[in-house]
């Protein structure tokens, strides 16, 4: 049994009685009249176990976006069911008014929809319904929780593909252009047109010729279908916090816009998501089956407080990538995780395929790297230019290995990892 605020209150009213009949007994006869009066209503309140429940949720939202979940109610008792429903979700699934009053008579239902606005990625799942059902006078009355599964997916944001097309422009662009005329890796076959000066002789096809009135020349164009191996790190430096979210996250957009936009040229996207294990992987998708099974393998990765195993990582882009390929190692540029594990294999990954390394900045640092407010701000500006140098050092050591670096803001990964990749496709690299 439930006590509700108007018990309270009808309780306290025997304050009146008291002074009007100052009778020792009088305090025991009206608690005995507010106990009959509660149990009474109570008794008389319809059953919140009698309540059949339903739960109408969409499968996948947008990380920000909302989403409503709809209970469906109906009474299956004799009595009418005056309730308050609270639909209970993990506080990060962000709902904002869970509690909702419900009039139901005999045989009828009711909808409650409650709007969630998640504040994290994964699966968001709902805790149990409460039903409590008051009696006729509002003093007393039942409850009961039950439990009605409910799984709302919360995926990436995805708030970089406001840059896709100004990229895809850029795609555009580079497939349209008249020609490539000097053929060099990355490039294939594209047409045969007349000869005009200043084409390179060499790319005259003689055959043709042969066939034509007319000198003709081959024109080229960046390969399609190439293969692209996205590998998200997941280790312990992913979980770093960068302003108000993990590392991991700008990693998670940088990867998104990339899988876009190289699918929309026609390359093969994989994607894996690595620490000393797989947590999530990508392929043999292409289309437009390709960005929803990403953002899904993506929603529920969260970091892992291990190190990373690199060579582990190369055994699965060697067990995946038989060809020469492009692989994109979204990673921190931590000098001492980079030393002990990332540079030892290096090698072993540009010996056959093409590198980037895509890493964030910490703009905090940046901000320290200019303060000069005081001796304290000195030093905290002495070791950020310390910690710097050491990164550029790295970065380096990287770049003589083949490594091509990409480090930037969180907000300016994800567009500076998709130019590295239309440049790398410009310059017949891909």
């Amino acid at each position: 049994m439930t006590i509700t605020g108007r018990a309270v209150a009808f309780t306290a009213l025997g304050l009146l009685a008291v002074l009007l009949v100052p009778v020792p007994g009088t305090v025991l006869l009206w608690v005995l009249v507010v106990v009959l009066a509660c149990v009474l209503d109570a008794a008389l309140a319809g059953s919140p176990r009698l309540v059949a429940l339903s739960r109408d949720l969409p499968s996948a939202v947008r990380l920000g976006e909302q989403a409503r979940s709809t209970l469906t109610l109906t009474n299956l008792g004799r009595r009418p069911v005056r309730a308050l429903v609270r639909d209970a979700w993990q506080p990060s699934a962000g709902a904002l008014v869970d509690r909702h009053p419900v009039v139901l008579p005999p045989g009828e239902g009711a909808r409650c929809t409650t709007v969630l606005v998640p504040t994290r990625r994964g699966d968001r799942l709902a805790d149990r319904v409460t039903i409590r059902s008051t009696g006729p006078l509002g003093l007393a009355g039942r409850q009961a929780s039950l439990t009605v599964p409910g799984r709302l997916r919360v995926l990436p944001e995805f708030a970089s593909r406001r840059h896709l097309p100004s990229r895809l422009a850029r795609l555009r662009e580079l497939d349209g252009r008249a020609a490539v005329q000097i053929r060099g890796a990355g490039t294939e076959f594209d047409s045969l047109r007349e000869y005009v000066p200043g084409d390179d002789v060499r790319s005259i096809d003689w055959r043709a010729t042969a066939r034509r009135a007319d000198v003709v020349v081959r024109t080229w164009r960046p390969e399609r279908d190439r293969r692209v191996m996205i590998v998200l790190d997941t280790s312990r430096t992913s979980a770093a916090r960068v302003l108000d979210a993990p590392r991991l996250d700008a990693s998670i957009e940088a990867a998104l816009l990339l899988a876009a936009l190289a699918s929309r040229a026609g390359d093969r996207v994989e994607l894996v998501a690595h620490d000393r294990r797989v947590r999530a992987r990508v392929a043999g998708m292409s289309g437009a089956r390709l960005m929803p099974a990403v953002a899904d393998a993506l929603s529920g990765v969260d970091p892992s407080l291990v190190e990373a195993d690199w060579p582990a990582v190369v055994s699965t882009v060697r067990e995946r990538m038989s060809q020469r390929a492009l692989v994109v190692l979204l990673t921190a540029l931590e000098p001492s995780a980079v030393e002990q594990g990332l540079l030892g294999v290096a090698d072993q990954l540009t010996s056959r395929h093409q590198v980037v390394l895509a890493s964030v900045r910490d703009p905090e640092v940046e901000q320290l790297r200019s303060d000069r407010r005081d001796p304290a701000a000195v030093y905290d500006a002495a070791a950020a230019e310390r910690g710097e140098l050491e990164r550029a050092a790295v970065a380096m050591r990287l770049s003589q290995r083949g490594v091509e670096v990409v480090d930037a803001l969180p907000d300016a990964l994800a567009p500076a990892l998709a130019d590295a990749y239309l440049a790398l496709k410009a310059a017949g690299r891909l």
